[in-house]
This record gives structure tokens, sequence and C-alpha cells, in this order.
């Protein structure tokens, strides 16, 4: 079993930056992949970032340039860097770990961005 505990979510205004932390702790095998997405009120949840084990890193076209997805594996960490951050940028955001033993899911943290 693991267990994704996330924080560093916020109020923040918009242009500024909030860094969010995800650690993992359990069964946490390698290879996987560590990321988050996010889901905003009214609407599906959509990817964010994700960051493999082995170092390659993908992003959504809305977060391009603005997030940045690093991850300690050592610590089981994964980490999500987020600047210039806009009113639409508001959502709670999960953490998710996928890997030879399961999908799992963090409960989400809340990041509002005023306008």
């Amino acid at each position: 079993q693991v267990q994704l505990v996330e924080s560093g979510g916020g109020l923040v205004e918009g242009g500024g930056s909030l860094t969010l932390s995800c650690v993992a702790s359990g069964s946490i095998f390698r290879p996987n992949v560590m990321g988050w997405y996010r889901q905003a009120p009214g609407k599906q949840r959509e990817f964010v970032a994700t960051s493999e084990s082995g170092g390659k890193t993908y992003y959504a076209d809305s977060v391009k340039g603005r997030f940045t997805i690093s991850r300690d594996n050592a610590k089981n960490t994964v980490y999500l860097q987020m600047n210039s951050l806009k009113p639409e940028d508001t959502a709670v955001y999960y953490c998710t770990l996928d890997g030879v033993g399961g999908n799992y899911w963090g409960q989400g943290t809340q990041v509002t961005v005023s306008s």
C-alpha cells in the first residue's frame, strides 16, 4: 500500500508563485511515475505534469513555461513549482503515483489564485 500526502497549497495573488510537495510512503518500487492533476469546481480532473523516475517530464500545454515538476527519488517526493499563477489555475491539486504496485492518489491540496 502507498500513501501520498500533499502540502503547500494556499491563496496567492495572480502572478504569484507556490510550490507544492507530495511525499510518498509505503511499498514504493521503481520505475514509477509521480505527478500532479487538478480539478477545478464544476470541471473534470485534468493532467498537469508528470515525472518518470528515470527523469523524463511531461506538462500540460496550459502550464508549460510556468510550472516545473521535480522529484527526489531518495525521499520519494515530488514537487510542483508554480510561477506566474493565473486565476484559472485555481483548483484542488492531486498528487499521483503510478507504478508496478498500482495507481495511487493523494487527498489533494487547494490552490486559489485571486485576480
